[in-house]
């Protein structure tokens, strides 16, 4: 599994996977030179380029990516463009608030997390990782969840996080409350690009 997300990674050219963004894979073998990717790239391969990277990036099927970009582009209304709609969507998915937080090293982890039922959205459960949250809610490890191994040291360890902004972190309780909408993408990400693949 690691050799396959280095491999992906060096072919969309962006750490998109938290095990490309180590010293491991800086090290690893490189990608062997000789038969060069036949010359420059068409618009519509680097579109499709982008759409992986960002679907790699958040694990989201290629169906339910679809779905999320269908939704952007008909709901976009006046000075919102879909692209940054896609963008929220994604971001506020309860499995990548959950690695957002520090909770987990990886996204896949926090699904793991997310639908084994550890966390909970305005004190209710939730088992559904891409829960889409709103503004308001309050996400919290679950009161049965908070012995689990995976928690151990959780005071500690989320103090060195930096939280997204749109994000209002409590260090006493360990919740954290949705008080406005992520603003800010990766930089390697380029989310038009994802957009105008889908609109050809």
């Amino acid at each position: 599994m690691t050799q396959k997300k280095y491999k992906l990674c060096r072919r969309l050219g962006t750490p998109i996977f938290e095990k490309c963004q180590t010293a491991k894979f800086a090290q690893s073998e490189p990608v062997k030179k000789g038969k060069k990717m036949g010359g420059r790239r068409s618009d519509y391969g680097n579109q499709l380029i982008e759409k992986q990277k960002v679907r790699f990036m958040y694990g989201v099927r290629e169906k339910q990516f679809g779905n999320y970009v269908e939704h952007a582009m008909e709901t976009a209304k006046k000075g919102t463009t879909p692209a940054t709609l896609l963008f929220r969507q994604l971001e506020e998915r309860l499995d990548n608030v959950i690695y957002r937080l520090g909770f987990a090293s990886t996204r896949a982890l926090a699904r793991q997390m997310a639908s084994h039922g550890h966390f909970t959205v305005n004190g209710k459960k939730m088992t559904i990782p891409s829960y889409a949250v709103k503004l308001g809610d309050v996400v919290a490890i679950r009161e049965g969840s908070k012995s689990n191994g995976l928690f151990a040291e959780a005071a500690v360890k989320l103090k060195a996080v930096k939280k997204p902004e749109w994000l209002t972190w409590d260090d006493k309780a360990l919740t954290a409350k949705v008080s406005g909408d992520p603003k800010t993408p990766d930089a390697f990400l380029n989310f038009q690009a994802v957009i105008e693949f889908y609109s050809r």
